[in-house]
Formats: C-alpha cells, structure tokens, sequence
C-alpha cells in the first residue's frame, strides 16, 4: 500500500490543526485559572460567537462573556481549577472543527467558604481565521454538582450533590 505525499501532507495537515486546537482550548482553561481576562478574550473569534453555558445568559459577544467572567472570577477569595480531558475533535472542514470535551472544575470562595466541584461536558466549534484557530462557539453542561461548606472548626458539610438543579 503506497500513500502519496498529498495524502501525508493532508494527515500532518490534521494532526497540526488537532493539536493547535488542543493548545487553544488549554490556553482558554489555564487563563480562566489565571485569572487572564485579555488571553481569555483572545480566544474566542472576533465578532459574532456564542456562548452558552449552563446557568448563565447566552453570550453573542466575546466581550460581554470577559465581562461577566472578570466581575465573577477575577476577585480576590475566588480560585478556580480547570481539568479538561477526554477530548474528541474531529475536523469538518478546511477552517472549521468540532470538539467535545470533559471538565473538571472546582472553584474555592474562601468568603462563604464553600468548595464546588462540577463534572461538565463542553461541545465547542473552532474556526481558523486570520492563520489561526479560534474558538466561535462553546456550550457546556453541568453532569454532576458537589458544593461543600468549610465550618469554622474545619468540618465540611454538603449541601448540594448529585444532578444540577
């Protein structure tokens, strides 16, 4: 079985957009921990995207998202922690993807001292503009919830856990 270098140079073409788009959704992930609302913001496609994620309003422009983000997370008492895996991306085009992808997430609000853990499935379309992949659509669902209470004497009491409400 022979392969031209067409088909080579299409595979390796692949494995790069794959890879480029596996970097973004890192790059979006590590600046939500990081509190990095400008590299947040350069993630998302210029112009019209959507944003829809699970209790929160649908979001058309990626800077009405940065903003929501910044006033939530970017505060002092709020660390948060990202863990995607178990991606699936599959290509449909020259300059479009699909990508599935699940997150663990937990974020730590040292004010009402509470813990919350969720299990989120994302579903995200890419596009390449401009030389470079963006992320132009991105809906996440909430599978499970945990969110604990930290009492003064260190004792954690739950008070939520199982499916989202």
């Amino acid at each position: 079985m022979s392969i031209s270098i067409d088909d080579l140079a299409a595979r390796l073409q692949a494995l790069e957009d794959k890879e480029a788009i596996r970097l973004l959704k890192s790059r979006y992930l590590r600046a939500c921990d990081l509190k990095q609302p400008d590299i947040v913001r350069d993630c998302f496609l210029p112009g019209d995207v959507r944003i829809d994620f699970q209790g929160f309003p649908l979001f058309t422009q990626r800077d009405a998202f940065v903003a929501t983000y910044e006033s939530m997370a970017c505060q002092g008492g709020v660390y948060d922690l990202h863990h995607a895996s178990n991606w699936d991306i599959s290509l449909s085009g020259p300059d479009e993807a699909k990508g599935l992808w699940s997150l663990n997430f937990r974020t730590i609000l040292t004010g009402p001292r509470h813990v919350t853990r969720l299990s989120v499935e994302y579903e995200d379309v890419y596009r390449r503009q401009d030389g470079r992949w963006w992320i132009a659509e991105s809906v996440s669902r909430v599978t499970s919830v945990l969110t604990e209470q930290i009492g003064e004497d260190g004792s954690i009491s739950v008070l939520a856990s199982g499916a989202p409400q």
